[in-house]
């Protein structure tokens, strides 16, 4: 049997005491049956009872019709507003039974198996290049595109209304989306999850209130994951609320910036309390939409001493994850401060931030500030800072943050070239930013999209492992600078060789013979792998 309860505030104002229904069938079944009598009275009764009825008798059937109406409301799934004192039942709502009852456990079957709910080369326990391939990948599901993408855009009204939603953003709706993303990631065999912190929780009036609702998910989150599973990483969205319009770390006002300092305070200690590995600050509005009104001095300083606060916070709370920043060149802002993998760097450089930070790079982001991932990647592997990848992919036709799931084979073969030649990621992993596209509306579309992706990235690990194995394309780079690999190369990469020496060697060679690059061979070599 299951009961709302409802005190003053929260009561119907038809009704004028505290309430307490109790039913013994399920509360959907129950508002969907007043809904559709709802309904049928307005459609079937009402243009017949406004002909007969006096108007006594329409003012008695306005207030029937009132009582319905509210005992639906009371009786559907909770909507109570989000305040740390709420009585609203914390029961109500409760999602019986599986949330993907006709998926079943992804399994491992191979490149020949037609099952689109199979891994055809993504094998956990096999081993590739002495590592199994779950090391390799550190997979993770994103909860914010997984279970709080509508398919709505700018054009269009969403699309997708899971089954076990239901329209609104309460506790008990936060609580069901947490159990349904851990029976995804069961299905699946994923063992790390990312999240927002008012993805999973709803915002409220204070930040008292915010914290307070985020502690009660964080809590059943806390008791799902157990043993096996903890979150890749975490992060605060600093970015949706009117707020942060003008930025967070970056904001004119004084009191956003304490607001965004308290907001990312709450995220670190819930993702050190779940055992998260990593933390992102991913600045979505910190930058500029023109500089005639913007201080870029002043704001980067900003930005530097919000930093430095995190760093010293991490270290009060005993948080041993790696820090990470995500370089996005726009969107939402015209210009964002970090805007590709060398910018964050520099940020950092200049700083003295470079030892506490690591750079998360996003595919779709480097597309966006006309990167391939691939540059991205190395750029961040020989700074030292590549420590975890959003894995998803964008389309150079189109100029915004397409968030695809990665299914090029190329490229996700290059991706892998530069993963282990910086000898993984770990404590980072590979993050399934991505969403479904607006047009796939379909349960298993969830679980086939991130079934693709896994096997995309693990194929492209399968095809890096060949071109190293193999060796060729490793000596037809080595052939390239074998003429620094003499005593006058060696002493300019020890930084040594001065103008004046290498003026005397430049007269004594005279003329020098220029190899071929041989670009062709080198892409040949990698399609053959491919």
């Amino acid at each position: 049997m299951s009961a709302v309860v409802f005190d003053k505030g929260y009561a119907p104002k038809s009704l004028f005491c505290c309430i307490e229904v109790s039913v013994f069938l399920d509360f959907s079944i129950i508002f969907k049956l007043f809904l559709t009598i709802q309904k049928k009275v307005a459609e079937i009764v009402w243009l017949h009872e406004m002909r007969r009825m006096k108007a006594g008798k329409i003012m008695f059937f306005l207030l029937c019709l009132n009582l319905v109406s509210n005992l639906a409301i009371a009786a559907g799934p909770p909507t109570c507003p989000a305040e740390v004192a709420s009585d609203c039942a914390i029961d109500s709502g409760e999602w019986k039974g599986e949330f993907f009852p006709d998926i079943p456990k992804i399994k491992y079957e191979g490149p020949s198996s037609k099952n689109h709910l199979s891994f055809k080369w993504y094998n956990a326990e096999e081993e590739i290049l002495g590592r199994k391939m779950k090391d390799w990948m550190r997979f993770s599901v994103a909860f914010w595109h997984t279970f709080r993408g509508t398919g709505g855009d700018p054009f269009g009204a969403p699309t997708k209304m899971w089954p076990w939603e239901d329209g609104t953003n309460s506790l008990a709706m936060a609580k069901r989306r947490m159990r349904a993303n851990f029976e995804f990631l069961n299905k699946l065999g994923v063992d790390k999850w990312c999240f927002h912190d008012r993805d999973i929780a709803p915002d409220g009036k204070t930040i008292e209130e915010s914290n307070a609702n985020l502690d009660e998910v964080v809590a059943l989150a806390k008791e799902l994951q157990g043993t096996k599973i903890h979150p890749l990483w975490g992060t605060a969205q600093l970015f949706h609320h009117p707020r942060y319009m003008h930025g967070g770390a970056t904001s004119p006002e004084l009191g956003v910036y304490a607001y965004s300092a308290a907001q990312v305070k709450k995220a670190m200690e819930v993702t050190h309390y779940l055992g998260g590995e990593n933390y992102v600050f991913w600045g979505g509005r910190e930058g500029y939409q023109t500089l005639l009104n913007t201080d870029m001095e002043r704001e980067l300083n900003h930005m530097a001493r919000f930093m430095e606060a995190a760093v010293a916070y991490k270290k009060k709370i005993g948080f041993n994850g790696t820090l990470l920043i995500e370089p996005k060149p726009q969107e939402p802002t015209k210009h964002q401060y970090d805007w590709d993998a060398a910018t964050a760097a520099n940020f950092l450089r200049k700083y003295g931030l470079i030892d506490e930070f690591k750079l998360n790079i996003e595919c779709n982001h480097a597309t966006l500030a006309g990167h391939s991932c691939h540059h991205e990647l190395e750029t961040a592997r020989i700074n030292g800072l590549l420590g975890n990848i959003d894995a998803n992919t964008g389309d150079p036709q189109i100029g915004w943050d397409t968030d695809q799931f990665m299914m090029d084979v190329g490229e996700a073969t290059l991706v892998m070239l530069s993963v282990i030649k910086n000898g993984g990621l770990a404590p980072g992993g590979f993050n399934f930013d991505a969403k479904l596209r607006r047009e796939s509306t379909d349960v298993e579309d969830i679980f086939i999209a991130h079934v693709a992706g896994m096997d995309t990235l693990a194929r492209g690990l399968r095809n890096a492992a060949k071109l190293i194995e193999d060796g060729s394309l490793a000596e037809l780079v080595r052939k390239r600078y074998q003429s620094f690999d003499s005593e006058i190369g060696a002493q300019i990469e020890a930084g040594k060789g001065d103008f004046d020496m290498l003026e005397k060697k430049a007269m004594q060679w005279g003329e020098p013979k220029v190899s071929s690059a041989k670009q062709e061979l080198a892409e040949m070599i990698f399609q053959a792998a491919i």
